[in-house]
């Protein structure tokens, strides 16, 4: 761990990353501001980036894709019970599960959430938005929509067994909260139409005790409760195609406020694509498709503390989507001119030996930093009880825009 401006860095630091969160340190009053090892720039608050306010709450901070986060099972099942029949077990995932852009589950559920007294607080903002919210939100329950979110299966190194996985977040309900919450701060109505927002434009700030603030922090829990929700949902569809139970869970989230106790002061922790780690709390972190991930345990450190007790969310992007994959022709839903070609990735997976459903080189192995470099350099906040290993990768087709991915 380093020290510039104030900011706490672990990792390679990015001029870009550090100097957003030299921005965000400068706004509202704040505690201390922390970049961790997968970070890279984000809208407003880089990705991986920590920032602990005194009664402060940042909606450009937690970011479009609320309570984004990771939940993992072991189940079971060995390895050796499903080797063979890996191909078709993928096939049905990518047939079942709804990946995509916008989509709706072909099946909604009902869920208790839906009765949660908190839906009601949309109607004070704007009339019958808590139903329009609400519809959005019943038809996208248990989707996973594209970017870099997955379902996997996975084996653990050590035993042979089987793990599966997913990662996705608050899907189209998220999306708007975010939006129309940083819409009532400009002035503007919940759902106008945001203009486009520079990258590094300061974060955008709530007191918590204002009426805006109790309002967002009351939003964004629920969308965290959704978020829960669909990929609980999702696990139980995998389960089921694989014809497993689960041992063993590990759920965990990142893009999202906490109240929390640091250096002796009562804060909310805003975390960007960094995943919670006090000690003794579990998480799961993932890497790239042809890359471990892990399962990762908090221990007591200096550097735990120094960290808000943080880590890193996956394994950091080193080169952008448009780098990889091309630009985007959004008529044609195609893409052209990427560093990384179809025939580059696919040549990866197969001699990592994964099943690959769908992604596009925007998510190929070259794209991403190796997990165990970022971990190493957290080394002191941490301890790696679970090494998986993916053989299952379902993602979203690679020509596929979503705006309501992380």
């Amino acid at each position: 761990m380093r020290v510039i401006d104030n900011i706490k860095v672990w990792g390679e630091p990015l001029e870009n990353a550090v100097s957003q969160a030299v921005t965000c340190s400068q706004y509202g009053d704040v505690l201390g501001v922390a970049l961790m090892a997968d970070h890279h720039k984000g809208y407003s608050q880089p990705i991986g980036g920590v920032v602990a306010y005194r009664n402060m709450i940042s909606p450009s901070g937690v970011g479009y894709d609320i309570a984004c986060g990771n939940k993992a099972v072991r189940t079971n099942l060995m390895w050796d019970d499903i080797s063979h029949g890996i191909a078709k077990m993928m096939d049905e995932i990518n047939r079942v599960v709804s990946f995509g852009v916008g989509r709706n589950n072909p099946t909604p559920i009902d869920h208790e959430l839906f009765d949660d007294t908190s839906w009601k607080l949309f109607d004070t903002i704007e009339p019958k938005l808590e139903q329009k919210l609400k519809t959005l939100a019943r038809n996208q329950l248990g989707t996973v929509g594209s970017g870099n979110h997955f379902v996997d299966i996975f084996v653990e190194e050590a035993t042979g067994k089987v793990w599966i996985a997913n990662h996705f977040g608050s899907r189209g309900f998220g999306h708007k909260v975010a939006s129309g919450f940083l819409n009532l701060a400009a002035g503007r109505e919940f759902s106008g139409k945001a203009p486009g927002e520079s990258m590094d434009q300061p974060p955008t700030l709530f007191d918590l005790g204002s009426e805006m603030g109790d309002m967002y922090w009351k939003a964004m829990t629920l969308a965290g409760r959704y978020a829960y929700a669909g990929r609980d949902y999702v696990i139980e569809q995998v389960l089921d195609i694989l014809g497993a139970r689960s041992e063993y869970a590990v759920h965990n989230h990142h893009n999202f406020a906490w109240k929390e106790e640091h250096f002796g002061e009562e804060t909310v922790v805003v975390r960007k694509g960094a995943t919670p780690l006090s000690p003794g709390q579990l998480g799961f972190v993932g890497g790239s498709m042809g890359d471990i991930s892990v399962i990762v345990e908090g221990i007591h450190s200096d550097e735990n503390t120094e960290s808000f007790r943080s880590t890193v969310h996956g394994a950091g992007r080193i080169m952008s989507r448009t780098q990889a994959a091309g630009k985007m022709n959004y008529k044609l839903r195609t893409r052209m001119g990427g560093e990384i070609s179809e025939e580059q990735m696919q040549q990866a997976i197969r001699a990592y030996g994964v099943e690959l459903r769908g992604a596009g080189t925007d998510e190929s192995p070259f794209v991403y930093k190796k997990l165990q470099d970022v971990l190493h350099a957290h080394a002191s906040t941490l301890k790696v009880n679970h090494i998986l290993r993916p053989v299952g990768v379902a993602m979203a087709g690679g020509n596929e825009f979503d705006p309501y991915k992380d």
